[in-house]
């Protein structure tokens, strides 16, 4: 099996609905994306998937929640914009991209948001 990961960086606010303290109120944080993908079989160049393709797949999802407030975004008025909840949205949206560009050949092992220097979330399947 192989395995590639990209980081990206974003700046967001949000709050948390049904949370007592202080993460209800409106707050930002400058986080850190990191998806890893993998798959079994490399391309004809030797690659599971090329960075760039796959930094060009991140940027319409980060191009979309950087400097914005997330709770005013879908799915993020539906549900709590929590790093667990972005990780599942990025885990989610890169997949379906990566489903239509590769035939299934590569798919996201995982993707880990870092809130804070020392406090991540992870989703995986």
């Amino acid at each position: 099996m192989f395995e590639v990961t990209v980081e990206r960086g974003f700046s967001s606010g949000h709050y948390l609905r049904n949370y007592k303290g202080k993460c209800e109120n409106p707050h930002g944080h400058n986080y850190k994306v990191l998806i890893t993908l993998c798959g079994e079989t490399l391309d004809q160049a030797g690659l599971l998937l090329d960075f760039r393709d796959l930094k060009q797949v991140m940027r319409p999802l980060i191009d979309r929640i950087d400097h914005q407030m997330l709770n005013d975004l879908e799915p993020f008025t539906r549900i709590n914009p929590s790093a667990e909840n972005l990780a599942k949205f990025f885990y989610d949206e890169t997949n379906r991209q990566l489903r239509e560009m590769t035939a299934g050949r590569v798919r996201v092992k995982d993707c880990t948001i870092y809130e804070t220097d020392t406090t991540t979330a992870t989703y995986y399947e």
